[in-house]
């Protein structure tokens, strides 16, 4: 997933098609000179489908695809003859898209389902033929109905990624390292802060038979939830994980502070996300002598009260020290 190549957010203009015109056509044959009404339905103008693809990790194919127009169905004709339809745009999104309005940025619905089709615009329906309108006191109706307009209409398209853990910790924790360890993933990895802009997805096989898909997302800052740094953009691809894995660095001035200040943002960005299952890895613990590292590891002891029973896995990305337990303590978090 490069950097310019990930797109979770795009605006598209849809104009689903207009339906068409009912006939006003009679029955006419060399046997009979005036028949009754025959005229046909129109066709429904197209809709605009959105289909969940889960081959898609990205919204980049609308990016460029402001307008969206589906075609206007056909008019009616003889013998109760129903035009044609018109054709549906659908657009194929990743899983976890989510749908608002533009005017009132009300959430519409989400797409979760690989397949699953959604009506994002509908076409307006066709007129009645003058067939529905023939009586025993008007036999010779003529006129028909024309179709329903169509119906244009600002849509927002947002990602969520579907992942079963999210890796949440500031800038230069460890997180990237650590995905590009467990898993295939190659994301951007240096010593300066928000090396990640973007989110990162990993496979993470489990004892050979299992896995679960880690998230890494760029490094939050005390105050993301107002916008500072790349937190506020991004938080919201961790709403859809089951599990958090806290991520601290060993070398951090106060471990429990940092882990403090994480969750207030969280709290701060969406309270529901308090109520997700935790971990706490302490990152870079290679860094660290063996009586340090006991010492960091009894100081931790203390704050049991406070982590309210949230498991706390020292590691190591570079020497693998602890990643094994680590992995172990994920999956029983999302087996639970």
């Amino acid at each position: 997933m490069a950097d310019s190549n990930f797109v979770d957010y795009v605006k598209i203009n849809c104009r689903s098609g207009k339906g068409g015109r009912g006939s006003t056509h009679f029955f006419r044959d060399k046997k009979v000179a005036k028949g009754g009404p025959d005229g046909g339905d129109g066709g429904r103008g197209g809709h605009i489908i959105l289909r969940g693809n889960k081959q898609l990790w990205t919204l980049i194919h609308l990016k460029y695809r402001k307008h969206v127009i589906a075609t206007e169905g056909g008019c009616g004709s003889r013998q109760l003859m129903t035009g044609a339809n018109g054709k549906d745009e659908i657009l194929d999104v990743p899983l976890g898209t989510i749908v608002r309005d533009f005017e009132t940025g009300k959430q519409e619905f989400e797409i979760s389902n690989d397949g699953e089709e959604r009506i994002l615009v509908p076409g307006g329906r066709g007129g009645w033929g003058n067939n529905h309108f023939k009586s025993p006191t008007q036999q010779t109706p003529r006129f028909a109905q024309p179709g329903e307009p169509g119906q244009e209409k600002w849509k927002i398209l947002e990602l969520k990624i579907l992942a079963d853990v999210g890796l949440v910790g500031f800038p230069n924790a460890g997180k990237s390292t650590l995905l590009s360890v467990v898993s295939a993933a190659k994301p951007e990895i240096a010593d300066y802060p928000f090396t990640t802009l973007v989110p990162n997805l990993g496979i993470v096989r489990y004892r050979g038979d299992y896995s679960f898909v880690m998230a890494d997302i760029p490094g939050i800052i005390e105050g993301a939830h107002t916008g500072k740094g790349l937190g506020l953009r991004f938080l919201r691809h961790i709403e859809r994980n089951p599990s958090l894995l806290f991520v601290v660095p060993c070398d951090a001035d106060d471990i429990m502070e940092q882990y403090k200040i994480l969750l207030g943002e969280l709290e701060k960005f969406n309270p529901a996300l308090l109520k997700k299952k935790r971990i706490l890895g302490i990152s870079k613990c290679d860094m660290m002598d063996e009586e340090l590292l006991n010492e960091t590891k009894k100081e931790m002891k203390k704050h049991a009260t406070k982590l309210k029973g949230v498991p706390v896995v020292f590691f190591s990305s570079v020497s693998h020290q602890g990643v094994s337990e680590l992995i172990d303590t994920i999956w029983h978090s999302l087996d639970k």
